[in-house]
């Protein structure tokens, strides 16, 4: 009986990972750009946090603080109400 003592090849999200299994943090899009507001009447802003599908991206995909996070998703809802964001895109 033999064992292979060798590492499985690493695909995936394992593949991105530094030597000791940590990502990098993603930096804030507002802390970057702070002459930027969050604005629900702003499409092209809020286009970036929404998935092709239409969805909505969570916080630890777009690298926004929690206080960010929570405005930008308010001003996406709000958008949608007005009819400036679809609810959906069934394109995708």
């Amino acid at each position: 009986m033999t064992t292979s003592t060798a590492q499985p090849v690493k695909e995936g999200k394992e593949a991105k990972r530094g030597n000791n299994g940590n990502r990098r943090r993603l930096q804030d899009f507002f802390l970057q750009n702070k002459d930027i507001k969050i604005d629900y009447k702003n499409q092209d802003l809020l286009r970036r946090f929404l998935s092709p599908e239409g969805k909505i991206l969570p916080g630890r995909r777009t690298g926004l603080m929690a206080v960010n996070q929570r405005k930008i998703t308010r001003a996406i809802k709000q958008a949608r109400a007005v009819g400036l964001l679809p609810f959906t895109n069934h394109d995708a």
